[in-house]
């Protein structure tokens, strides 16, 4: 049996830059990226994600194992916006 596993980053509902594609990222992208996150979970390909701690996150992964972590973020414009934040991490297995 091969194993895989697929790490996901989309890009944070708290960030004021969502411009790493034309047409941005919304909710709309999230719930897409989430029904992917199923597909793979049906077909026994696990994965691990990072995503923002917002509750609407938190509502669409909650069949999944969801995890809440410290992050720092070093790149931002404001100094004072590089402090440690909620991040969750989100997987179909257990760790």
């Amino acid at each position: 049996m091969r194993l895989s596993i697929w790490i996901l980053h989309p890009i944070t509902a708290s960030s004021s830059f969502t411009s790493y594609t034309p047409k941005g990222w919304n909710e709309e992208d999230q719930l897409r990226l989430r029904d992917a996150c199923r597909s793979l979970d049906k077909r026994g390909i696990r994965f691990l994600m990072s995503n923002s701690s917002a509750q609407f996150i938190k509502e669409i992964y909650q069949d999944f194992t969801v995890h809440v972590v410290k992050a720092t973020r070093s790149i931002n414009s404001k100094g004072s916006g590089r402090s440690g934040i909620d991040e969750l991490l989100i997987c179909n297995y257990t760790v």
